[in-house]
């Protein structure tokens, strides 16, 4: 790959999560102090979100796919999402918000594709390459994160135009990016874009139940971005949105353990480490306050294991589980039922628990709330070491019993 190549899709990457970084995590804050909205529509404002995932599919696949060159379908994308912003930051109705964020969401939910895509297609080696840019998107969310917080700003409308700005830029960018002409085969089925095909894995014990743990977690998981903002605030935390980047800074170290992790202790063991770290985080959001500091500190750094020792783990699973027939379809059908199955019932879920614990007085009772997170994590965490099996851990180990013995 040429220099100025890779720069180009370095920016690229470090632009497409400084677009998302400006406004995610710190929505429910700007929701609950500037609209006054209520939990249940800070939970539909997140489930938007998994809804356009639900079709983002269908768009990348069956028109981007097929039709336009990815960079040009991600600068169009983009300065259309750029438009929608503009939008959410002139209103200040909290139902009419869903709907404007559910039509931004809608124009960038693909591009998340796209941007992969992009830079997969101008590579020889993605497996070596990828990874290096990829990293790019992690920084970027840090970098937003911190002039957030350095700022003051995450309960402000600004985050919105600090998003709007950057989409401008991205669009513009985008344009300029390497061309990436349609790669989809226009015979290619509705039921290969969406993974079905891989539903044949479930014929598989294990994998299907890791499958539904995948789905399950991602319950828990709505609740640690619609509602942590929020809880560390209440909780007399300063700075939140610059503290709460250090969980990406953790991604980044347990993402270069892996490899020495997944041999040690293979894919089941790293999965029941992934949930207990679920487990334990939300907890200490519950317990954390202003006076034990430290448990909120416990519970922010503790993203990295819970995010890449399961989801990342599960990854590499389902792609030596798959096979090279299905690949794709089984990392598709992944995606789409954890970020826009899990997390929209979790979002949904979340806002109506954090009404549920809101008292009369405005004032919410966030024990209560994570401890409902940490309940449904200990259940999957049950159901998942009862149940599932790491056959090829097992055929391994017992391999390696032989030939000692021998």
């Amino acid at each position: 790959m040429l220099n100025t190549t890779r720069v180009k899709l370095s920016i690229m990457m470090f632009l497409q999560f400084f677009v998302w970084g400006a406004w995610y995590g710190q929505m429910s804050k700007y929701l609950l102090t500037q609209l006054n909205a209520t939990g249940d529509q800070v939970g539909n404002a997140y489930a938007a979100f998994s809804l356009a995932m639900l079709v983002a599919p269908f768009f990348v696949g069956m028109i981007a796919d097929r039709y336009f060159a990815a960079q040009k379908m991600l600068g169009i994308l983009n300065l259309l999402g750029a438009g929608v912003l503009y939008l959410i930051t002139q209103n200040t109705d909290p139902d009419r918000f869903f709907y404007l964020i559910l039509a931004y969401c809608i124009t960038f939910a693909p591009t998340l594709a796209l941007t992969s895509s992009i830079a997969m297609q101008q590579m020889s080696s993605p497996e070596k390459e990828f990874p290096g840019i990829r990293v790019l998107g992690t920084v970027a969310w840090i970098v937003v994160t911190n002039i957030v917080g350095f700022y003051g700003f995450g309960d402000q409308v600004t985050i919105f135009q600090l998003s709007m700005y950057s989409a401008v830029a991205l669009g513009v960018f985008s344009f300029f990016l390497p061309d990436t002409p349609p790669k989809a085969d226009k015979s290619t089925s509705v039921a290969q874009i969406l993974g079905l095909d891989a539903f044949r894995l479930f014929r598989d014990r294990s994998f299907a139940i890791f499958f539904l743990s995948s789905v399950l977690i991602c319950i828990p998981l709505s609740f640690y971005y619609a509602m942590a903002n929020p809880s560390l605030t209440d909780g007399g935390m300063q700075n939140v949105e610059n503290k709460m980047s250090l969980g990406q800074a953790s991604e980044v170290i347990f993402m270069l353990l892996i490899p020495l992790a997944y041999t040690r202790l293979g894919v089941k063991k790293m999965l029941i480490v992934g949930l207990v770290a679920w487990i334990v985080r939300f907890i200490c959001f519950g317990y954390g306050d202003a006076s034990s500091e430290w448990l909120l500190y416990i519970a922010i750094l503790l993203h990295g294991v819970c995010y890449d020792f399961f989801f990342v783990t599960g990854q590499i699973y389902t792609d030596n589980k798959a096979g090279e027939k299905i690949k794709s379809s089984a990392q598709g059908l992944i995606t789409l039922a954890t970020y826009g199955i899990g997390m929209g019932i979790g979002s949904k879920l979340s806002g109506i628990v954090l009404d549920m614990y809101t008292r009369p007085d405005g004032t919410k009772d966030w024990l209560s709330v994570w401890l409902v997170p940490a309940g449904i994590a200990a259940a999957v965490l049950v159901v998942f070491v009862l149940l599932f099996s790491d056959k090829q851990r097992v055929r391994a180990t017992k391999d390696e019993s032989d030939l000692v013995k021998s």
